[in-house]
């Protein structure tokens, strides 16, 4: 089973896979982005540009996880999809889909606390766009965040999916040493 945890940037999602992996204990997060920072590294910066609109992204990225679909344990895939999002997701095996949303209020709050409006003006600048195109039919089942911890979210996704969790939350402050460490290995 494939759970793509959609939504805008800033708005949760890899702390949202990273914990719900650890409370069903087990599963394999696969980023797509990756394969998108590959791919710019083989482009001078000039030519750089959103790496989704590559062909070879989207041909990469369903490959990869169309043969991981075999494995015993859900492939948790934490990454924002609007544009190319029929071409991939609709060529998945067993996709389980679910798109984070917040007021964009919310994500600002978020991304100012993940390093400021500096380092993530391009975030910042796609968050009406993906906003806007994350609302529509086609990207439900919609999950609120706004006003929600990290666990409330956690466990509204695995009932979206389908899911059972098997580990219990844990103690705020262990959660937030764990969060913490997510944050820091995924800046970029």
């Amino acid at each position: 089973m494939i759970v793509w945890v959609n939504g805008t940037f800033g708005v949760g999602k890899t702390q949202v896979t990273h914990e719900l992996r650890r409370r069903l204990g087990a599963g394999w997060i696969a980023d797509p982005e990756l394969v998108g920072f590959g791919l710019h590294r083989m482009q001078p910066p000039a030519r750089r540009r959103d790496f989704q609109d590559l062909a070879a992204w989207g041909a990469g990225v369903v490959e990869v996880l169309t043969g991981l679909a075999d494995l015993d344990e859900p492939v948790l895939v934490p990454m924002t999809l609007v544009d190319h999002a029929d071409e991939v997701l609709g060529a998945l095996p067993d996709l389980r889909h679910v798109t984070l949303v917040a007021r964009p209020e919310t994500v600002r709050r978020r991304l100012w606390s993940r390093g400021g409006p500096v380092r993530d003006l391009w975030a910042l600048e796609q968050l009406e766009r993906c906003t806007r195109a994350l609302a529509a039919e086609r990207f439900a089942t919609h999950v609120e965040t706004d006003d929600r911890t990290v666990d409330e979210v956690v466990e509204a996704v695995a009932a979206a999916v389908g899911v059972t969790l098997l580990r219990p939350r844990e103690p705020r402050p262990l959660a937030f040493l764990r969060r913490r460490a997510v944050q820091l290995r995924h800046l970029r």
